[in-house]
């Protein structure tokens, strides 16, 4: 067998041009066809798994998930030589050595595959046969890093033509291979017959489900395919049994096909809502009420929509030193956590471990002017990121990562990083990579320096310089994702002279962040985005505004923070509303029940750092309203969290060593 390597995430080869003879051709639904019109045998059974069906194929008889080529291909015994296949599948962990054939085509008289698709751990293997070379050997164009093993729903499209194979999955950038051994121009498909998931044996049977197997002659079905929201499960042609609403029964009928559900159901603490507990319910015993992980949020599915009446305080945090971040996390089966950016050292900076209904003192790391905390993980490895302000005792600046040890169940240094006056971490993954990105607020006097983006390099376990961006005076990194595309915002505070500059938004292409949109600032120090149904906004938090070349205003503190919504036909962002703030810090966006809220962290009104930070609420067409004036010091951060016993706020003091948690009252 000979195999062509392609790696997904290389460069673009040639796009497939792909014969415009045979566009009028329709969609064959290769998985229809093995539906039994009587209804479901004991050879298929129909699972439903994150609110989406799919087939689950048994072994007993291979033979029996086949059907005659000829059924498909009517007038004409030929494969097409140009064309797509388009397969979603929920793949469940595949062994090391092991390959599950998702369709075959062969001839009766021959243990041959004419045409196949196999799934090996993180690589798709496409077969076929030909006549016309190698005297008649099997050809294997294999793709590498195709890593579907996480028991979510994908959908590949693989294009044909000639000697161009192209990938894509899930919508994403196209991995393109370019081999020596063309697809047939004539490849006959007499007295051959398609098998759904095996080879006509046992042996390599697919575990996983299948929701869609279609061939489509003469096109690249990528645009076709690729318009919905929800890529994974994007559909051209999918059985009636599977469609997400099942066709009604008369009165005194069972349903033609009856679909088992795959529902795990978790009890105590609330436990991490990620895309592998999807469609995942959680049952809170304290508040009776039931709730399913979309993904990323606990959807309340039994409970009486809960409403914001008053905010009271419930916690007073006395911390090291003044406090200029908090990050407040969950480590799954150990518990919550905050940990606060302290500014002196010694003592350093503080993690706090919910204990009892209140955080209590966890464990102590030396740090010099913390800034920020940046909680993220690496497969199972789990990670806490502070951003130094100031040189340690030997005169060097670093910034920190530390990584939490399961067994002594403590954060331990583990890499250290040149930065300038460091004020932010983020961390975000691309393409299955992960990045850090560190934002460098100065280097002696000079404002205008790099930021830079680090990739982890997974066979030397550590991050490595990827990517730097100019930045001045800058704040804070906020990363976000709008369907396959990623973004990365960052907030620019001074340039040596004036806070009225822009700050930027960059896009991933190609390998890289470029820039996609420039945004005028006024000491920018955060960005925030947050979704709200299907519409996107980003909000800025301007701090002051301030220009050697011009008067100062007597009060150049008061100023507006603005609030950004993505507009899709101009492809920017645009401004939706402005809100007055005082050297606003800092937003955080959260909700309860159905209700949406944005709390801006105001620090200095230009007399006094006893300033009222504001709760808004979202009131569709009106925007954000205040509803709620909490009484703050010299606010820095605000963080909301959510136990069993309740939601919460948490705001960190920037002049005093005093942070508050404050619980929201809700009716």
């Amino acid at each position: 067998v000979q195999c062509h390597l392609g790696r997904l995430g290389s460069s673009l080869g040639p796009s497939c041009a792909l014969s415009s003879l045979h566009t009028d051709l329709r969609p064959l639904d290769i998985l229809s066809e093995v539906v039994p019109a009587s209804g479901l045998g004991q050879d298929m059974r129909v699972f439903q798994v994150q609110g989406v069906r799919g087939f689950q194929l048994t072994a007993s008889r291979p033979r029996a998930l086949g059907f005659p080529a000829s059924r498909l291909f009517i007038h004409c015994d030929r494969f097409p030589e140009e064309f797509s296949i388009i397969v979603t599948l929920r793949v469940l962990n595949v062994p090391a050595k092991r390959n599950e054939y998702l369709f075959t085509l062969m001839a009766e008289e021959s243990h041959s595959v004419l045409v196949g698709l196999r799934y090996a751990p993180n690589k798709l293997h496409f077969l076929f046969w030909s006549q016309e070379h190698f005297n008649g050997w099997q050809t294997c164009v294999t793709f590498h890093n195709v890593s579907l093993s996480d028991n979510q729903w994908h959908t590949l499209i693989l294009a044909v033509s000639g000697q161009s194979f192209s990938l894509t999955v899930d919508c994403n950038v196209p991995s393109d291979v370019a081999v020596e051994t063309p697809f047939p121009t004539s490849l006959s498909v007499k007295r051959a017959s398609f098998y759904l998931g095996n080879r006509r044996r046992k042996k390599g049977l697919f575990t996983g489900l299948l929701r869609q197997l279609v061939l489509l002659p003469g096109a690249d079905a990528t645009p076709r395919i690729c318009t919905s929201m929800n890529f994974k499960v994007a559909t051209l042609s999918v059985p009636t049994i599977l469609q997400d609403l099942p066709m009604k029964p008369a009165s005194n009928e069972v349903l033609k096909y009856p679909y088992e559900t795959d529902m795990k159901v978790t009890f105590g603490s609330r436990p991490p809502c990620t895309k592998h507990e999807k469609a995942h319910f959680w049952f809170n015993a304290s508040q009776r009420g039931l709730y399913l992980c979309n993904g990323s949020t606990w959807i309340s599915m039994l409970e009486v929509k809960q409403r914001l009446d008053y905010v009271e305080e419930y916690q007073t945090l006395v911390t090291n030193s003044e406090t200029m971040g908090i990050e407040v996390f969950t480590i799954p089966k150990v518990g919550l956590f905050a940990a606060t950016a302290n500014r002196y050292t010694p003592p350093g900076s503080a993690i706090y471990k919910w204990t009892d209904g209140k955080f209590v003192p966890y464990q102590n790391i030396p740090t010099y002017q913390a800034q920020s905390w940046k909680y993220f993980t690496i497969g199972k490895k789990i990670f806490l990121a502070v951003a130094n302000f100031e040189q340690n005792d030997r005169g060097q600046e670093y910034s920190v990562i530390y990584k939490w040890s399961r067994r002594k169940e403590k954060f331990f240094t583990y890499q250290r990083i040149a930065t300038h006056s460091a004020r932010d971490w983020e961390a975000f993954v691309i393409e299955g990579e992960a990045f850090l990105a560190v934002v460098n607020h100065r280097e002696g006097n000079n404002h205008n320096i790099d930021s830079v983006i680090y990739r982890w390099n997974p066979r030397t376990g550590l991050f490595e310089t990827n990517q730097t961006i100019p930045t001045s005076g800058a704040y804070d990194w906020e990363f976000f994702t709008i369907g396959p595309y990623s973004f990365l915002a960052v907030a620019n505070t001074f340039n040596g002279t004036s806070t009225k500059i822009y700050s930027h938004i960059y896009i991933w292409l190609s390998g890289s962040f470029q820039l996609f949109q420039s945004i005028l600032t006024f000491g920018a120090a955060d960005w925030e985005v947050f979704h709200i149904g299907n519409r996107v906004f980003l909000a800025v938090a301007n701090s002051h505004s301030y220009d050697s070349g011009t008067l100062v205003p007597s009060n150049f503190y008061a100023i507006n923070s603005s609030i950004y919504e993505l507009n899709i036909t101009a492809q920017m962002f645009v401004k939706f509303q402005d809100l007055l703030t005082y050297s606003a810090l800092d937003w955080e966006f959260f909700s309860v029940g159905d209700d949406y809220f944005l709390v801006v962290a105001n620090s200095f009104d230009g007399f006094t750092f006893s300033v009222n930070s504001i709760i808004y609420r979202w009131q569709g067409y009106e925007g954000f309203v205040a509803v709620h004036h909490l009484p703050t010091v010299g606010c820095r951060d605000w963080e909301a969290f959510n136990t069993t016993e309740g939601s919460y706020l948490l705001y960190s003091s920037a002049k005093e060593p005093l942070s508050k948690v404050l619980k929201l009252k809700t009716t």
